[in-house]
């Protein structure tokens, strides 16, 4: 049980902090910019891509080529000549102010990866405030090396948005390691 208490307890701390961090602070919006012509930037988008979910990347370059001298060097040329887009494409609209589904899939995020955190924290010698203030970060940092970094190294996803990025998990998982550490290393009262 408590087990299940720090995990909700560290599920909730690191929702509300990424609510904040979204809505509050400009963590979430870092190098997010508005196209000069959204309009027909837009129609590029339903005329140049197929009407499917996916991730694209452009300019594009097909892997069965990479055996081909001339395609790899056109490409380099092509690449180098030409702006870079890393698109996440949904042909179909949703309205991003309907976020009900997106904040019950965040909280269970947020919630499962907390659970990782306080079984990690069990099993760790001396539990209290200092240990989970300090498995938390390493948890944050963690997520943050392991996912973001990559994202910037390979994608360009521009450095401002990486390091907001740290900031909101390395806080966020500080914040709940550290309500977890307390939870569990509270002393449980004994019956007489």
């Amino acid at each position: 049980m408590r087990i299940a208490i720090a995990t909700l307890i560290g599920g909730l701390v690191m929702f509300f902090w990424g609510a904040f961090a979204h809505m509050v602070l400009p963590l979430g919006e870092l190098s997010m910019r508005a196209p000069t012509n959204e309009d027909s930037v837009l129609a590029a988008l339903r005329e140049g891509l197929p009407p499917e979910h996916g991730i694209y990347v452009l300019p594009h370059f097909d892997p069965s080529m990479h055996g081909s001298e001339q395609a790899m060097k056109a490409y380099s040329e092509k690449a180098k000549a030409n702006p870079y887009a890393f698109i996440v494409y949904t042909p179909n609209g949703k309205d991003p102010l309907a976020m009900g589904g997106n904040l019950f899939h965040q909280w269970l995020s947020d919630t499962l990866a907390a659970l990782l955190v306080a079984l990690v924290l069990v099993r760790a010698a001396g539990l209290g405030l200092v240990r989970g203030l300090c498995i938390g970060l390493a948890f944050g940092v963690f997520s943050w090396l392991a996912l973001s970094v990559p994202f910037w190294n390979w994608y360009r996803f521009p450095g401002a948005f990486t390091a907001g990025y740290l900031v909101e998990q390395a806080f966020g998982w500080l914040l709940a390691g550290a309500a977890m550490g307390w939870w569990l290393g509270r002393q449980t009262p004994r019956s007489p």
